[in-house]
Order: structure tokens, then C-alpha cells, then sequence
């Protein structure tokens, strides 16, 4: 006969369920969040008319949001570490949303600054979804729950594409769009708010400055397998954060000679494809109890349909699936996330997450205007041709290399490397 669980345990299971509720709730605000990273790149030619930027000025405004959601991804990942979630997380989403509103302006100035308040705002959502997870989950399922936190963030990313492309040309303008998105982010603070229970944080039990608020970054930084883990899992979404969502419609229609509509459903192919491989590709790394040979293996195949997509004549590749497939392997970029906060001791949760986040996107922030003035070097009379995409995608195939060798590097975390990290969860 089945044993009935323990009062404990019960109680466990039912203080977990109200971090869980807000999990979910996190999950939208990362799928706002993420629309809103993507959205820019099916809107090129009218921010190109309405700033009047170079392929140099475009890449550098999209990529300011990367400045300041690396920076703030500190931010987030130690304010949730030292005051909770119930204030931090809405305030992000209002930060977002403000952002947001600000860039639908229409002025330069109000767009750079609306696009770095986005970048600030948005380091809140995938930080505190995993901070949230990481307390309404045990360690058993916490790569599953990761992996389903950047399913719907890429959700959201193939939205701000296949959905935002229409409606800026059929239904209302792009400045509208930002200004409503704007909205719907104000309201998901508030919701969120409410939702979100109140928890003592770690940091929060022996108060001392606000600079103690950051300590824990000492713990993590000194870690050298916190900067293998940020550094092959910011190589790894470089393909993405990069190639596909501003420069990913350009591409396709240079490559395949398709008409926008066309190209924006084939670029969205590739954050669709992580909504498959991010949970799977987690869960895998759960069921096997290994990290390391999905992560590899996920590269590698990356690698693979990357060289394909630069290399092979179009005409010979079928229409959506190797964008699907890319955005599938590069899921792997995802499971750093997991191993980092488990070469780390557990109350840094928060602050292992900004950590990751702000190696990731500092090299995204560095590579978007470097890329964008390679482009602008390889074009041929100013326009940007096929051979220039080719030539320019090396430095995304050398990145992908560079990722698969460090990962060797990465210490094994699974159970079956580690049984009694199961025991604990359990």
C-alpha cells in the first residue's frame, strides 16, 4: 500500500503552488518581453524612413536593449535575491512597459531611451520566472521548467515577427504598436503584483547596506564555471539575438528573393523552433541526468544546419524547415542556465541567473553594432548582398566552434554524474 505523504511534505507541495501560480503569470511578461526584443526586425524600412539610420544606426539603436538588460540583468538577478519578488518582478514589467511607450513616439531621442528602458525592464522576466521556478520546483524538474520558461519567451519572440508584421502594415501603424503594447505590459505589473506571494528573500534575513544587496555576486564571479557557462551559452544565442531577429528578414529576402510577408513566416521558423527544443532538449538533460551531451550535441547540430543555411543555394533547402531546426538546436543554449545555478551554492539562485544573463547579452550588446558595420563594409555599393551575409556569418560560425569547445570545459551537474542531487530533490 502507498505510503500517504508526510505533513511536511504536504505543506511543502501546497507553500510551492503559490510560486508556481506566479511562475506562469512571470511567463507572460517574458513573452511581452520577448515580442517586443524580436518585433524591430519586421520593421526595418519604417524605423530606417522614420530615424533616417544606416545599417550601422539601425543595428546600434535595436542593440541598445541589449546594453541595458546585460547591466541589469545584475540588477534583477540580486534584487531578487535580497528583497523577493512581489516588488521586483512588477516593477521590470513597468520599466517595460514605459519603454515601450516611449519609443512608439517617434523621436530619436525618446526611441533610444525607450529601447534601453525596454532592455532594463526586460532582464526582470527571464531572471525572476527562473527565481520563481526555482521555488515552486524542485531541482528534479528545474531544467523541465526552465526549458518551458524560454518556450514561451520564444513563443513571444516568433510573435513579435509572424504577428507584428502584419499588423503594422494592415491594421495599424508601427509607433501604435508600441504605445499599446505599452498598455498590456502596465497591466500585467499590476496582475503580477497581486500574484505574487510575499517570501522573505536569503539576502533580506541579516540587513546591512544596499551594497550587501550584491554580495552574492562575489560568489558566483569567482566561480570560473560561472563564466564558462555565460560565455558558451552567449555564443550560442548570438545566431539568434543577432542573425534572426534583425538581420534575419534582410537575409532571406537577399538569399531566396521573397517578398517581405514571405520572409518574416521563414524567419519566424527559428524562435518557433526553440519552443519545441528548449523544453525538450531540458527535459532530456533531466531524464538522462547528464548536461553536457545535450549541450554539445545540441551545438553541434547547430553548427550543422547553420553552415547549411549560409552555404547551400536556397533553392535546394526546403522553405521553413531549417529555420525550425536551427532554432531547435540552439535551445541548447539553455541548459548553461540549469548547470550555473548548480555550480553554485543555492541562496545565489537569483544572482547566478543575472550573471549568465549579463555575459550573454554583453556579448550580444558588443556584436550588434560590430556586425552591422561588417555588413555595412561587405556591402557592394551600399547594398547588402548574399555574399556579404556569407562572408559576414563566419564570425556566427567561429562563435558556435568557440561554444561547443568551452562547453568540454563545463562540469558535469547531472544526477547521474551527482545521485545525491536527486535524493535532494526528492
Amino acid at each position: 500500500m502507498m505510503n500517504k505523504p508526510s505533513i511536511p511534505l504536504r505543506i511543502k507541495r501546497q507553500s510551492q503552488i503559490p510560486f508556481i501560480v506566479a511562475w506562469v503569470f512571470c511567463l507572460i511578461f517574458y513573452f511581452s518581453q520577448y515580442a517586443m526584443r524580436s518585433a524591430p526586425g519586421v520593421m526595418l524600412p519604417e524605423l530606417t524612413q522614420a530615424f533616417s539610420l544606416s545599417a550601422v544606426g539601425l543595428s546600434t539603436l535595436i542593440g541598445l536593449y541589449y546594453y541595458t538588460y546585460s547591466l541589469f540583468a545584475l540588477v534583477a538577478g540580486a534584487s531578487l535575491d535580497y528583497f523577493g519578488a512581489k516588488l521586483v518582478i512588477p516593477a521590470g514589467i513597468a520599466m517595460l512597459a514605459a519603454g515601450s511607450v516611449l519609443f512608439g513616439l517617434g523621436f530619436s531621442l525618446s526611441a533610444e531611451f525607450g529601447r534601453l528602458l525596454q532592455g532594463a525592464g526586460g532582464a526582470f522576466a527571464f531572471t525572476g520566472a527562473v527565481y520563481l521556478a526555482s521555488h515552486g520546483f524542485s531541482g528534479k524538474y528545474l531544467a523541465t521548467a526552465i526549458g518551458v520558461t524560454q518556450c514561451f519567451g520564444m513563443l513571444g519572440g516568433s510573435a513579435g515577427q509572424f504577428l507584428v508584421a502584419p499588423l503594422i502594415h494592415e491594421t495599424m501603424n508601427w509607433q501604435q504598436f508600441w504605445i499599446d503594447a505599452g498598455i498590456v505590459c502596465l497591466i500585467v505589473a499590476v496582475m503580477m503584483f497581486f500574484v505574487t506571494p510575499k517570501a522573505e528573500a536569503v539576502a533580506s534575513k541579516e540587513k546591512g547596506s544596499l551594497r550587501d544587496m550584491f554580495s552574492p555576486y562575489k560568489v558566483v564571479l569567482s566561480n570560473p564555471q560561472s563564466y564558462l557557462c555565460g560565455f558558451s551559452a552567449g555564443l550560442l544565442f548570438l545566431p539568434t539575438t543577432i542573425g534572426d531577429m534583425i538581420w534575419g528578414v534582410p537575409f532571406i529576402r537577399e538569399a531566396a528573393h521573397l517578398d517581405f510577408s514571405e520572409a518574416v513566416k521563414q524567419v519566424s521558423m527559428v524562435p518557433l523552433g526553440w519552443v519545441v527544443g528548449c523544453p525538450l532538449l531540458g527535459y532530456l538533460t533531466d531524464v538522462i541526468g547528464r548536461r553536457k551531451p545535450v549541450l554539445i550535441g545540441g551545438a553541434v547540430f547547430m553548427l550543422i544546419i547553420s553552415l547549411a543555411i549560409l552555404y547551400v543555394p536556397q533553392a535546394m533547402l526546403p522553405p521553413y524547415l531549417p529555420g525550425l531546426l536551427l532554432g531547435f538546436g540552439s535551445g541548447a543554449a539553455m541548459i548553461p542556465y540549469t548547470i550555473i545555478k548548480e555550480v553554485n551554492p543555492d541562496h545565489v539562485k537569483g544572482s547566478a541567473t543575472g550573471a549568465i544573463n549579463f555575459l550573454v547579452f554583453t556579448l550580444s550588446a558588443l556584436m550588434a553594432p560590430a556586425y552591422g558595420w561588417l555588413l555595412n563594409t561587405l556591402a557592394v555599393d551600399s547594398h547588402i548582398t548574399m555574399e556579404s551575409f556569407r562572408e559576414a556569418g563566419i564570425v556566427g560560425i567561429v562563435g558556435i566552434i568557440m561554444a561547443i569547445i568551452l562547453s568540454c570545459f563545463i562540469k558535469e551537474t547531472g544526477s547521474q554524474r551527482y545521485p545525491e542531487m536527486t535524493v535532494k530533490a526528492k
